[in-house]
């Protein structure tokens, strides 16, 4: 009796094994999309952003002491970085970048569409200050190419208020 309840215990579990592997082949497959957002405490933060399916992402970094934001494109054919991209972000938050602006940045799709001749990436980031209260928009212009290009400056898209500025 013993020896029967352990074949039907293999055997259900075979049965499940089996239903959950026909279950995964036909159930619809979705991708999988990570961007990535790092801080050194209050020096710098990293993120990444999608550009156009099929390339690479862009990484961008802000330094919270120079208010500056820096980002580039590695080029999926060549392996060298051909687009950069640039702003000061101490300017559009209205901020003295000595006085530790508190800066927080974070990345997402923004899918917009072209304007005349700039075709933008895919992603945009999202950029919040904490003295000035405000979120701000930035989106860059990408064309693939193999060469590379001068330096752009990233667009600021729109913004909002999320508190009062101090």
């Amino acid at each position: 009796m013993k020896n029967l309840n352990g074949k039907r215990s293999f055997l259900w579990l075979a049965v499940g094994v089996i239903c959950g592997m026909c279950m995964s082949y036909f159930w619809p497959h979705e991708p999988a999309f990570a961007v990535a957002t790092d801080r050194d405490g209050d020096r710098f933060a990293i993120t990444t952003v999608p550009t156009r399916s099929g390339n690479a992402e862009g990484v961008f970094v802000l330094d919270f002491l120079t208010g500056r934001l820096q980002g580039a494109v590695l080029n999926s054919r060549t392996g060298k970085f051909t687009h950069a991209y640039f702003r000061n972000l101490a300017a559009d938050f209205s901020v003295d970048p000595t006085a530790k602006p508190h800066y927080v940045i974070v990345s997402g799709d923004v899918n917009l569409p072209a304007q005349g001749r700039a075709q933008f990436a895919d992603g945009g980031l999202y950029v919040a200050e904490m003295s000035s209260g405000m979120v701000i928009c930035y989106a860059f212009s990408f064309v693939f190419n193999t060469t590379p290009g001068a330096p752009q400056q990233l667009l600021p898209m729109d913004k909002f208020q999320f508190r009062q500025a101090q």
